[in-house]
């Protein structure tokens, strides 16, 4: 009861902070719409789905997406009226990549990883309250267990990977964090808030995350985050398997397999 009333107060201000008048308003509100198109964006959103999604007024989402389409940073299909990421976007990604592409600095990570376990592997990114999964490799165990595809969006805590990245922020963050995403979370495997909390906690305790994949049975998945230079969590790697494979032993094996190859991706990310 405690966390959920600590929950709703963060909630709470969450909201009210939205709502008050501020210079670089439109431009968070702009932020947040494509973050929304960009987690549904195979099969895009209508109006009325962006408008429930971002807590923005009707009326509102509509004179800003019509906006950010006359800048081709969003697009809408003219028989599914469905609004998309537009050409924009991918231009921006193309020419911020060589910066902040992260994939061609842990794919060797990646490679190494599925060939020792024989399962698959994930490298997850933060992005805002967002976890997003860039990169996946398979191991050569006969069962695949893949959990998420590349490019999916999912709130930050919502896979091992994900989780992994929240835990390893500070407490008063994750809080203000869960309290934002909190309404999201049911859809995916009906967790709540609370048990969250719960999950963060126990991966504090055993220093790294365990996690029953709650939207697919009988897979569990082991994950630990890559830190940058100012010692923030940036991303994470984690490996998910069958159950019946990760028995108490083979987690802690996993666990030190996946710090060994984060350990040489920070430094690589240090140089």
């Amino acid at each position: 009861m405690k966390d959920e009333a600590r929950i709703a107060q963060r909630a709470t201000g969450a909201q009210r902070a939205a709502r008050s008048p501020s210079g670089t308003q439109s431009i968070q509100r702009a932020a947040r719409l494509l973050r929304e198109l960009a987690a549904r964006n195979r099969q895009g959103m209508r109006l009325i789905d962006v408008a429930h999604s971002s807590g923005l007024q009707r009326p509102t989402v509509h004179r800003m997406l019509k906006c950010l389409a006359a800048e081709s940073l969003v697009s809408q299909d003219p028989q599914s009226r469905r609004y998309f990421l537009g050409p924009l976007v991918f231009e921006l990604g193309i020419t911020a990549g060589p910066r902040f592409n992260i994939r061609d600095l842990c794919g060797d990570a990646l490679d190494r990883l599925a060939a020792e376990t024989g399962d698959t592997v994930f490298l997850t990114i933060r992005s805002g309250d967002d976890s997003l999964c860039v990169d996946r490799r398979e191991g050569a165990f006969p069962i695949k267990t893949f959990t998420v595809d590349i490019g999916v969006r999912r709130p930050l805590g919502v896979g091992a990977g994900s989780l992994a990245i929240l835990t390893a922020l500070h407490e008063d963050e994750i809080e203000d964090i869960v309290a934002r995403i909190a309404s999201r979370l049911p859809a995916f495997g009906r967790l709540t808030a609370p048990e969250l909390l719960a999950l963060v906690k126990r991966a504090r305790k055993v220093g790294y995350v365990l996690n029953d994949v709650r939207t697919l049975s009988g897979v569990t998945a082991i994950g630990v985050p890559i830190f940058d230079t100012n010692a923030r969590p940036v991303a994470a790697i984690s490996v998910s398997a069958i159950t019946a494979r990760m028995t108490a032993a083979r987690q802690r094996e996993l666990a030190e397999l996946i710090r060994r190859e984060v350990r040489a991706i920070e430094k690589r990310l240090a140089r």
